[in-house]
């Protein structure tokens, strides 16, 4: 199949439409739809009455636009200044959320009020929007001050397929459920990313240097922090360093959605046909 055939295909199917309806709507017959998508490829003149009636550029049909878009983005955040990149960052994930709308006009509507994620949450309202649908799943946290995007491709198994057995699963909220542990966590990521002494843990979060000690085993075995052994004139003592490149914070900001009583749904579409496990 050529690139032009198979994107054809690809963004006829997106759009819902059958090759006839298609070929009834640039004035061609099924059969000619049917030969470009096994590898035919259209005249030169029907290009733009093909762009307009699947919604999409010329580019797109070649297979470009893609990649054209996905290096225009890139170098856009690229060259942006650090204190920048992030919020550009995340303005491009809200303008994902409203295109996973998958209904133009509601997607109009929307853009004509809320094109900046920062018109949302004028009103100091914690605001959420999910997008649950087969083919993959969105969410984003719209707070004053606390932007957050997640998106999931829909994996070709089942979503259940792809995790952890349950016990090693309820092993980490058993981890996050526990107050010491999480006193621990607040407190190490509350410091730049150094060796900490168990006394200084200890002062800072009230636990004796033993409870520190054995939290701290029980994080280092999970991963989420290291263990060093600096000698001393008092002798050796142990420092610990956390691993702030963990999924620790994005876990806290998932959890802290299902804990506040707040959270507002701003946006929503659930249109999935499947279990989501």
């Amino acid at each position: 199949m050529s690139v032009i055939g198979q994107q054809i295909k690809k963004y006829r199917t997106a759009k819902g439409i059958t090759q006839e309806q298609l070929g009834n709507i640039i004035g061609v017959t099924t059969q000619a739809v049917s030969k470009w998508e096994r590898g035919g490829t259209p005249d030169a003149e029907l290009l733009p009455a093909l762009s307009d009636a699947l919604s999409v550029s010329i580019d797109a049909l070649y297979g470009r636009e893609e990649q054209s878009l996905t290096s225009t983005i890139a170098r856009q955040i690229c060259n942006a200044p650090e204190e920048e990149a992030y919020r550009l960052a995340f303005k491009i994930c809200w303008a994902i959320e409203l295109g996973l709308i998958q209904d133009k006009a509601m997607m109009d509507d929307f853009l004509s009020i809320y094109i900046d994620s920062d018109e949302i949450v004028h009103d100091k309202t914690d605001y959420s929007s999910k997008m649950v649908r087969d083919s993959g799943i969105s969410t984003a946290r719209l707070s004053p001050d606390l932007h957050h995007f997640f998106l999931m491709l829909e994996p070709k198994g089942s979503i259940k397929d792809q995790l952890s057995d349950i016990e090693e699963l309820r092993k980490v909220f058993q981890l996050l459920s526990d107050k010491k542990l999480l006193k621990i966590i607040f407190y190490m990521f509350s410091r730049l990313n150094t060796p900490i002494a168990t006394s200084l843990i200890s002062k800072s979060t009230g636990l004796d240097n033993d409870e520190v000690d054995k939290c701290m085993d029980t994080l280092c075995r999970h991963r989420l922090a290291e263990r060093d052994i600096v000698a001393t004139e008092n002798g050796n003592i142990n420092v610990y360093t956390f691993r702030h490149e963990s999924s620790i914070i994005p876990l806290l900001c998932f959890a802290d959605e299902i804990a506040k009583d707040g959270l507002k749904d701003f946006l929503c579409a659930f249109s999935r046909t499947k279990p989501l496990m």
